[in-house]
């Protein structure tokens, strides 16, 4: 990963709000990355807030230096997804009060370091419980809800979702909301290599046509989306802009990532 992300995930702006997008057959790359933003938290004396499925506690806690201390001095928690989005689900409903309430209790048992503290650094994945559920507003409504929170803490945010971005189904108008609720969208993997990828798969795909289109996809920019590797920009540019030629592209640029990743 480039220097320039590490330094995102170790050193989130104020109030930053991070998401990752990760093939859930790769969850390494995202227990790497939280783990990362855990342990420089930890370091600096913030507390830590973890929100996810049971099966990640394990991975976070070993893999997170300093965090099995920071458990039993009250300055990192651990909470289970899926029974906390139960208790924010109600009548079928997310609402603010109930939000405010659940994951407001669930700030207040995190102490963080000093007379003065810093503030908290939080991970959650409820929100792909959502987005795998095709509960799509749902999700955006809970991100939009996080960042209500954000305002009026000291609080920073990492969120993972597990998406495939070469599948054709991949529902892009929901994705728009997700992206735009985020700070950074952090790289999975080496950003480098998907974009190799996808431009390879271009010019298999449309020619020279490819050489064309390359400027003008780097010169396009999304102001509402958020800040993300050229690797992300592109892959998202060309599905919407190159529809009738998508399937093939994706299918390409896949074996192409695939085999640079085993490199």
């Amino acid at each position: 990963m480039h220097p320039a992300w590490e330094r995102v995930i170790e050193q989130p702006q104020p109030h930053g709000h991070l998401v990752q997008i990760y093939d859930q057959r790769r969850e390494d790359s995202l227990i790497r990355n939280a783990t990362r933003y855990f342990a420089e938290g930890l370091r600096k004396g913030e507390g830590l807030l973890v929100i996810a499925r049971a099966r990640q506690h394990e991975a976070f806690r070993k893999q997170t230096e300093g965090c099995e201390q920071a458990i039993r001095e009250g300055r990192a928690a651990f909470f289970d997804s899926r029974e906390m989005l139960g208790r924010l689900i109600t009548g079928g409903r997310l609402e603010w009060s109930r939000f405010e309430s659940v994951v407001g209790t669930a700030l207040e048992t995190v102490r963080p370091r000093g007379d003065d503290p810093p503030g908290v650094r939080a991970y959650g994945d409820i929100v792909d419980i959502l987005w795998n559920a095709r509960q799509y507003s749902v999700a955006i409504r809970l991100e939009q809800f996080w960042n209500k929170l954000r305002t009026r803490s000291r609080l920073s945010l990492f969120c993972g979702y597990s998406m495939d971005i070469f599948a054709a189904d991949l529902h892009l108008l929901p994705l728009d909301g997700v992206l735009s609720s985020h700070s950074h969208l952090v790289p999975a993997e080496s950003d480098a290599a998907l974009e190799i990828a996808i431009d390879r798969a271009m010019e298999e795909v449309l020619g020279g046509e490819a050489a064309t289109l390359r400027p003008l996809i780097r010169a396009s920019c999304r102001p509402c989306w958020a800040v993300m590797p050229t690797g992300n920009r592109v892959a998202l540019w060309r599905r919407k802009n190159l529809p009738g030629r998508s399937e093939e592209i994706l299918r390409l640029a896949q074996r192409h990532y695939q085999a640079l990743s085993a490199q």
